[in-house]
């Protein structure tokens, strides 16, 4: 089990970084959105909380700032149907106060708007995990944050703008990849996504 790695960030690319330690090992490591774009500037040395998955085509770890995150990520894994990938499109999507808030209040429609997560995928987080993510849901305080930060907020906007989960997700990613850890407004990466969609 590997519970946390501490080193150098070396590289931000897509939904994964890469940490290298001072022992000389270079971990990659999956994160949430809203990870992403709270990480320090590459050549910083970071301490992310990992959960190891293994599977029958490999090993995964994925990392959170907090333990608070990672839990949430465990519950996520714990219920049929739900796997990794799956576990963090939605703390990507919703982040994990309003993922924890929509599956205790079974809001179906809010579950159902994160790519990958259809209405039977939503009904049964929220018959499985309604009484277990009580813990979750006050995590953040009124506000932004409440709603997942930044990123969350401008995910949001780009989907109001016609664009899929997917599309917003990854182009959000390569800006917070660049010199999006600098921009701290949900408007300001809204534009930078936006430069990006119509470059392809």
């Amino acid at each position: 089990m590997i519970a946390s790695v501490v080193g150098r960030l070396a590289t931000k690319s897509g939904d994964r970084v890469v940490i290298e330690t001072a022992g000389g090992v270079a971990y990659e490591v999956v994160v949430p959105l809203g990870v992403m774009e709270r990480l320090p500037a590459a050549g910083e040395t970071v301490t992310l909380v990992t959960e190891l998955v293994v599977r029958e085509d490999g090993w995964s770890l994925f990392g959170f700032l907090e333990g608070a995150e990672r839990r949430f990520f465990q519950r996520l894994l714990g219920v049929s149907g739900v796997g990794p990938k799956l576990a963090i499109a939605v703390l990507s999507a919703l982040g994990g106060p309003r993922a924890a808030r929509a599956i205790k209040g079974r809001d179906i429609a809010t579950l159902s708007s994160v790519s990958g997560i259809g209405r039977k995928t939503a009904e049964r987080l929220a018959l499985e995990l309604a009484d277990k993510v009580g813990e979750f849901v006050g995590e953040s305080e009124p506000g932004a944050a409440a709603t997942g930060g930044p990123a969350a907020g401008a995910l949001r906007a780009l989907e109001q703008l016609g664009y899929s989960t997917a599309e917003a997700d990854k182009a959000l990613r390569r800006a917070l990849a660049g010199d999006g850890a600098k921009v701290l407004d949900a408007e300001a990466l809204v534009r930078r996504a936006l430069q990006l969609l119509t470059e392809r």
